[in-house]
């Protein structure tokens, strides 16, 4: 099986492949979100906003949005609780710039539940269903929803509140196929997404779990889903939604980038969220970036150890340098 030849439209935006990068907090930002778009994604989502954020502006939230907006076509996702909040931050966003609002639903961590957003949604149809009427009246954009298979083992209403989204005019679905009460332990529920899928005639897209190109087209396989979005996987490997595109469209399957390659994408990484982040918070946010690079590589956990322990920008640079020469050298020694 290859990927349907023709794109993937959302409402008016096309997309260039069905491979999309999922929204993570601290992980999916601007740096990291524009790296895996020159390597080739169908779509790169915003870190989650909050709705309140947006609409009473704070700095860092506007640095936020304004950074997502750079990228085409621009999505940014929102969380939030109150209809009216959500969709003047929908409407702000839309003003700046947005192509695409989505709205998360999905969320697992306490601190956004405990605040009845993100997973916290699905068990309450009722609010959620007023959540996504009132974005989807506000913008002219297409609103599109992620969520999960449900809240738990014994509420698993996600076909449910995709008929209830597709009917209120949202025009696409992720399925994360997890319970909120799983968070990411055990195996995410694939045939459950084909559910979603059977269910409404709006895209579907599947996620969970995919960390290879095999996993991408078992997914897709196995869901009937319209998209895979890739999250964790993506760690450490930027190029890898270009490699699965290419797979599931080709049945190729790329080799990594040379370690050469690599030390390059590290070092701009780099020196991009230096610039995003400044100094301090940069060098900090990027340790774990460059842990995630280093993974199965030899001398990974000593590397990572001094990574931690340095403070000057410069010397990491040149930590990352040695280490991936040293490695280049080993595998020509092989």
């Amino acid at each position: 099986m290859t990927a349907p030849a023709q794109p993937l439209c959302i409402g008016n935006v096309t997309l260039t492949s069905r491979v999309i990068l999922a929204p993570m907090s601290g992980v999916t930002d601007p740096p990291f979100r524009r790296l895996v778009k020159r390597f080739g994604a169908g779509l790169v989502v915003s870190e989650m906003i909050a709705s309140q954020a947006v609409v009473y502006a704070s700095r860092k939230t506007l640095k936020r949005s304004k950074a997502a907006l750079d990228e085409q076509p621009a999505a940014v996702q929102l969380a939030g609780c109150e209809p009216t909040v959500m969709a003047d931050a929908a409407r702000i966003c839309r003003d700046l710039g947005a192509a695409l609002i989505d709205i998360n639903m999905g969320c697992p961590v306490k601190k956004v539940v405990n605040g009845d957003a993100g997973a916290a949604l699905m068990r309450e149809e009722a609010l959620a269903t007023r959540i996504m009427a009132a974005v989807v009246k506000a913008v002219d954009v297409p609103v599109t929803v992620k969520m999960r298979t449900g809240w738990d083992d014994g509420s698993r209403n996600a076909v449910a509140l995709a008929r209830i989204a597709e009917g209120v005019g949202v025009q696409a679905i992720t399925i994360h196929g997890r319970t909120r009460n799983q968070f990411y332990n055990g195996r995410a529920d694939w045939s459950y997404i084909r559910r979603v899928k059977e269910a409404v005639a709006i895209p579907v897209i599947g996620n969970g779990d995919v960390t290879d190109e095999d996993a991408a087209l078992s997914l897709l396989e196995e869901s009937g889903a319209d998209a895979v979005m890739i999250g964790r996987g993506a760690y450490g490997r930027p190029w890898l939604l270009a490699d699965v595109a290419e797979f599931l469209s080709t049945g190729r399957r790329p080799a990594p980038p040379a370690l050469a390659e690599q030390r390059a994408t590290v070092l701009r990484h780099y020196e991009e969220m230096l610039a995003h982040y400044g100094h301090d918070a940069g060098m900090r946010i990027a340790r774990k970036h460059i842990g995630w690079y280093s993974k199965g590589l030899a001398d990974s956990a000593a590397f990572r150890a001094r990574i931690m322990q340095e403070t000057d920008p410069e010397a990491v640079k040149g930590m990352v340098r040695d280490y991936y020469v040293a490695a280049s050298d080993r595998q020509a020694a092989a």
